[in-house]
């Protein structure tokens, strides 16, 4: 029996907030035998958006399993589409009426109101191969936000057209009132600054975070540029503050070698070593060792 929309959705929210490997493959497993996928479902529950997110995981085990349910699932919409198509023109061709078959994209231009439900294939994702208008305001240069924060959405991206731009029409709203409704130069910087980071082919956790809902978009706006960046980024920058904090040595400090110290990597005693308060006054001091025989450091306190 297949997964109703309200139970998928909650299989959605706790694998939201999974961290363990066995959790979040036990939730998959579920959702890969129990889900008939389909482009309403799919769209309705935002499952594959938050699915794929689960690439970004460090367990080999998790990315391919993903990687399968998400090829899976496309496989199974594409036949959809196309034995309806199918139906579409044999149905066409036995009246005669010479009609063609609808187009799955729907633009009512009246209102600058969108139903977008198909996907460019074999090209980038951006608002021009999505077929994806973006006037929404008669302000040009918010209109343009926009489409540059759809396009770093976009990336890489299983969501529909429609739910990339309605992501990215609340992500510029936001800076725009948090910039009191002007278009200045912080509210320029800081959607570039978005802009920037959504893009970034090395960042798919931001992005599939952000549409998922994980992320709001008025929690976005608040992030610092640090916050946003990848996982790969995050720990370049802690390996780089552990490494000027072993650097920060002041004019006084003193290196002393000793063999009191062994290195966890080679074994070796010979060991420098200075000592420096990095945390209150009554705290213990901090040792920073240094392996001379093969350059490992370490600490403690």
């Amino acid at each position: 029996m297949s997964l109703a929309v309200k139970e998928i959705k909650t299989h959605i929210e706790r694998l939201k907030k999974c961290t363990k490997s066995e959790d979040i493959l036990d939730i998959l497993n579920t959702l890969a035998t129990e889900v008939a996928p389909t482009e309403a479902l799919l769209r309705e529950t935002k499952l594959g958006i938050v699915v794929n997110g689960m690439r970004t995981n460090k367990d080999p085990a998790v990315v391919d399993k993903v990687k399968k349910m998400i090829k899976s699932w496309k496989d199974a919409v594409s036949a959809q589409k196309a034995k309806k198509t199918s139906t579409s023109s044999t149905t066409g061709a036995g009246t005669g009426s010479g009609t063609t078959s609808s187009t799955t994209t729907t633009t009512t231009s009246g209102t600058n109101s969108q139903t977008v439900t198909s996907v460019s294939h074999g090209k980038p994702r951006n608002t021009r191969n999505d077929g994806v208008r973006t006037d929404v305001y008669a302000d040009s240069v918010r209109n343009r936000c926009i489409e540059v924060t759809y396009n770093g959405l976009a990336v890489d991206s299983q969501a529909t057209p429609s739910d990339i731009l309605e992501c990215a029409k609340a992500i510029e709203s936001a800076v725009f009132i948090a910039n009191y409704r002007t278009t200045s130069p912080d509210y320029k910087n800081k959607m570039r600054s978005l802009f920037i980071n959504l893009k970034d082919p090395k960042n798919p956790g931001l992005r599939n975070n952000v549409l998922s809902g994980v992320i709001a978009p008025s929690k976005l706006t608040k992030m610092t540029p640090q916050e946003m960046a990848s996982e790969e980024l995050k720990e370049q920058i802690e390996a780089l503050a552990k490494k000027n904090l072993f650097n920060a040595q002041g004019a006084v400090e003193q290196r002393a070698v000793t063999d009191r110290f062994t290195c966890g990597k080679c074994k070796h005693k010979r060991v420098s070593y200075y000592q420096m308060q990095t945390r209150s006054a009554d705290e213990p001091l901090t040792t920073f060792c240094t392996c001379e025989n093969c350059g490992n450091r370490w600490k403690f306190s």
